[in-house]
């Protein structure tokens, strides 16, 4: 089992007991939803670890989604950024397989790997004022059949604490939307999206970014209202900003939204809801075993 090498910031542990994080009142206590004993959240420290979560990306962006993702490993999504980022994990307590995950990179490893991913997607110039205390959050995603609230709530508590421990201030990435719809590819939903968006939800000029591969949203008139994606919406009630409009990822087949929060800009119900579970788990963890 290979250690990865030390991060340059200190990893964390969050304990989270199961039914903690608004589960489906209807959602039975035993089977795929949330498994015997609940969730665990815990940051990678072993390469094998971060093969799990990258067998989960694979699964969810290739299989599910239909992209395509050519790399050294067959059924793993694999690129040069992930071993310059910290992966967190969230983990079935039942079975010990990771159902959901996010990578996180650090502004230090940023520039050891020379960008960040957004670089290549688009003209991140006008952020480069923020770019000491800014991470990049990706590859988030979540199994099939652990789609509820409490995971991807898990995975925004272990974050924000992330960041308010090393005083970050600035989290970027992109917001998916995929363009494959019923056998179709169309931009159609992706540009209905942005144009609603960007009267309520564009962040100031000064923060806005230009796509270097741009999807033609101006080829789609504002037509009727499209929704969201789920994780788009969480993001937006998270105090989030559109930074610019979206660019076409032909590897993903996805229009990808930039976005970014500050943790200035989060509600504070909410932080004080990821701050407060996690002093109480980490309060907890001493007397679990297993977490990492």
């Amino acid at each position: 089992m290979k250690e990865l090498p030390s991060p340059t910031q200190p990893l964390s542990i969050v304990q989270l007991p199961r039914g903690a994080l608004h589960r489906r009142a209807d959602q039975a206590d035993e089977g795929p939803a949330g498994g015997q004993g609940g969730i665990v959240v815990s940051w990678a420290r072993h390469q094998d670890e971060v093969r799990q979560a990258q067998r989960l990306r694979y699964q969810v962006f290739a299989d599910e989604m239909g992209a395509r993702l050519p790399g050294p490993l067959p059924g793993h999504d694999i690129d040069l950024f992930d071993d310059y980022c910290e992966h967190l994990l969230v983990r079935d307590r039942a079975s010990g397989a990771v159902i959901g995950t996010y990578r996180v990179l650090t502004p230090e490893q940023a520039a050891r790997v020379g960008s960040f991913y957004a670089d290549l997607e688009f003209d991140l110039t006008r952020l480069r004022g923020l770019r000491s205390r800014m991470v990049e959050l990706g590859r988030s995603c979540v199994h099939p059949e652990h789609r509820h609230g409490g995971v991807i709530l898990a995975l925004w508590s272990a974050l924000a604490q992330f960041m308010q421990r090393n005083s970050l201030q600035t989290m970027i990435g992109c917001a998916s939307i995929p363009m494959l719809h019923q056998g179709t590819v169309s931009a159609r939903a992706a540009a209905g999206v942005w144009h609603q968006l960007r009267h309520t939800h564009l962040a100031p000029l000064d923060c806005q970014v230009l796509p270097r591969l741009a999807l033609p949203v101006h080829d789609f008139d504002e037509g009727p209202r499209v929704e969201p994606p789920a994780l788009i919406k969480g993001y937006l009630r998270l105090g989030a900003k559109l930074l610019g409009p979206p660019a076409w990822d032909p590897d993903f087949n996805t229009a990808d939204l930039p976005m970014m929060m500050r943790t200035q800009d989060l509600p504070a119900r909410y932080l004080r809801h990821f701050l407060a579970s996690g002093s109480s788990q980490d309060r907890c963890h001493e007397t679990v075993t297993g977490a990492s």
